[in-house]
């Protein structure tokens, strides 16, 4: 299911991410927290036991560079804050802002689909392209990175915010994902987008084989077996 749109990337697009806002991440105490690998940035009021704090003040801009810094030192940094959101919305506007979507198939069996990329177990996932919606989004590139058939996008699972360097851009990505239904058949793996498998996993072997993923996997699997 090919299409000629093009994808949303737009840089430090303050406004289209604050329209997003009902759909990002958001924990109930106000904190935001976006992944960098295996490492966590949050924007917080208070300090997670355990991280590295850094406080903000309106006297000093929030550097990407200088928090890059730190997440290469530290494996969790919090920005202290006492309006994170805003502190959250300065941040974001130093990226590329990016959309997308993707989320877990199952079948008729209870099996889902995995795919593995980077020697790590992950979830068919892409960009949101201008025009379509997420739904739809999660759907197309399900089918083209695995050859698995949606018939049904169900409930949403979770939004994740997770942050990359690709080829010297740093590029800030929101991805929803879904809960969708689709019918056992062979899978071909989307080579060209670096996917060197795709399989159908029972339920039963999921934790077994998320053990090395990304956090981002593991919170959209929690949702799952919710």
């Amino acid at each position: 299911m090919k299409t000629t749109m093009q994808p949303i990337s737009l840089f430090g697009d303050v406004k289209r991410i604050a329209q997003l806002r009902e759909m990002l991440p958001i924990e109930a105490d106000g904190s935001i927290i976006i992944s960098f690998g295996e490492r966590l940035l949050k924007f917080s009021t208070l300090a997670p036991e355990g991280w590295y704090q850094v406080t903000y003040t309106e006297q000093e801009s929030i550097s990407r560079a200088k928090i890059v810094l730190f997440l290469d030192t530290y494996k969790n940094v919090v920005v202290l804050s006492s309006d994170p959101w805003d502190t959250f919305l300065e941040f974001a506007s130093q990226f590329v802002w990016v959309e997308a979507a993707g989320g877990v198939v199952e079948n008729e069996l209870g099996e889902v689909v995995m795919i593995r990329r980077n020697e790590r177990w992950d979830l068919p996932k892409g960009h949101r392209e201008m025009g379509e919606e997420f739904e739809w989004c999660a759907a197309r590139e399900a089918e083209e990175e695995t050859g698995v058939k949606v018939s049904k996008v169900g409930r949403g699972l979770a939004t994740t915010l997770h942050s990359y360097n690709f080829y010297g851009k740093w590029e800030l990505k929101l991805t929803a994902w879904y809960h969708m239904q689709g019918e056992r058949k062979e899978l071909t793996p989307q080579q060209e987008e670096g996917i060197i498998c795709a399989e159908w996993i029972a339920r039963d072997d999921v934790r077994d084989k998320i053990k090395s993923s990304f956090p981002t996997i593991k919170r959209v699997f929690d949702a799952f077996f919710m």
